[in-house]
């Protein structure tokens, strides 16, 4: 694996062979977690693909012109052409993996997965999910000497990585991005001690048994497991939602408000999020359209005061969306009027859907006890059903999902846990 600047690429690429290209930054966590697993693959595929890394500040023209706008970011050659998909952001091991068997021979491809040694890791306490609620566990454990490593399949962080701004979280005295509250979490999680497998593929979770695989290769063994897999916005699930997502409609203020500049665009829902997050897209669009199904917002009174101050929020109470289409370069959304029947189109730029939450339970096939929404019954002592696993943050049943309530969850548990080891 050798490092390259701008000025070798094109010599680095032009040969009759496969190559793969990492652009990477400096304090950059996504980075970071790239790193081993690149590494990785090159003592696997080393023989029959180049590995190579660039500095992305330092190649700013050559990331630009092949597209590169964030870090890190994989790029795939062949023969000196660009191949395959760019992967960025949270990448994948298996998204590597794949992208490089597909350039290789079948025969190439067996026998370097044949070479793959499975790997057995054992640790005091497994931890799934890297929000709030798990980070602060994970403090917890590793201040008091318990040997932990957090799982996530995305990056650390979980939904407050998303949100625009912080501005309840104690020590804070101005608002923070939550981006930079994740970041600040995760970074003292690590310092304390704690391992990190981050976005990765997670398989065969066994609760019972307390095991898990990672990108198909590691197994992981724990004596106690906490789940902190939070929960993930609520699809309405209505035509056109599922096609045009990313494509028209998003689900992240923080993530695409900015694509709004001076446009129009449509928010369903009138809760918490809706509320406050058409806060913050006002900040950059022209227009904001807010269908609620209620004859009220149902936020709390601070935020709905400001939305119906807002001189470019309009609210259409007792509606409801019942279809998404695409008309040229806009977005139009089916909508009915509760009380008259009434069925009425508005093109937009773009549509927000905030309507709710759903724990994030697809991991697991092992009987937990819920409550009837679907999320995880856990005690004072964040202890559910199942012997040794325990439950933190928005996944479990609860009346109020905060940052902060999180938070509380993470410590009670980690507290209860290291009682039961020592």
């Amino acid at each position: 694996m050798n490092e390259i600047n701008s000025s070798q690429f094109a010599d680095a690429i032009k040969n009759d062979e496969i190559v793969i290209l990492d652009f990477y930054s400096t304090e950059c966590p996504p980075c970071e977690a790239l790193a081993p697993k690149f590494e990785a693959l090159s003592e696997l595929y080393g023989a029959h693909v180049k590995f190579l890394k660039i500095y992305r500040q330092d190649n700013r023209d050559l990331a630009t012109e092949l597209g590169v706008s964030s870090s890190p970011s994989i790029i795939f050659f062949k023969n000196g052409e660009k191949v395959g998909d760019i992967l960025s952001g949270g990448v994948r091991r298996a998204d590597m993996q794949n992208q490089l068997d597909e350039l290789l021979p079948d025969q190439i491809v067996k026998e370097i997965k044949s070479k793959i040694v499975p790997k057995i890791t054992e640790t005091e306490v497994l931890i799934i999910g890297g929000g709030p609620a798990g980070l602060t566990a994970g403090i917890y454990l590793a201040q008091a000497k318990v040997k932990t490593i957090i799982i996530d399949i995305a990056m650390p962080g979980g939904q407050v990585s998303t949100t625009h701004q912080v501005s309840n979280y104690p020590g804070f005295i101005d608002p923070v991005n939550g981006y930079m509250l994740s970041h600040y979490m995760t970074e003292q999680t690590k310092l304390a001690g704690v391992e990190f497998r981050t976005a990765v593929d997670v398989s065969n979770v066994d609760l019972i048994k307390k095991e898990l695989i990672v990108d198909a290769q590691e197994t992981i063994k724990a004596k106690k497991i906490i789940i902190a897999t939070g929960a993930s916005p609520r699809f309405i699930n209505i035509p056109g939602e599922k096609e045009f997502k990313g494509k028209g409609v998003s689900y992240c203020a923080t993530c695409d408000a900015k694509y709004y500049h001076d446009k129009e665009v449509v928010i369903i829902g009138g809760g918490n999020t809706a509320v406050e997050e058409s806060e913050f897209i006002s900040k950059f669009a022209s227009k904001i359209t807010m269908i609620h199904q209620f004859d009220k917002l149902t936020s709390n009174k601070e935020a709905q005061e400001r939305a119906m101050n807002n001189p470019k929020i309009k609210i259409l109470f007792e509606h409801e969306p019942r279809a998404f289409e695409k008309n040229g370069d806009k977005m139009v959304v089916q909508v009915e009027n509760l009380k008259t029947k009434e069925i009425s189109k508005i093109e937009t730029d773009g549509i927000f859907v905030f309507v709710g939450m759903k724990p994030n339970l697809d991991l697991f096939t092992d009987a937990l006890d819920m409550d009837e929404w679907g999320y995880i019954k856990a005690n004072d002592e964040m202890k559910t059903s199942l012997p040794d696993v325990y439950a933190v943050g928005d996944v479990i049943s609860k009346k109020y999902r905060q940052i902060t309530t999180a938070v509380a969850d993470g410590t009670i548990a980690s507290i209860a846990l290291t009682k039961e080891l020592s």
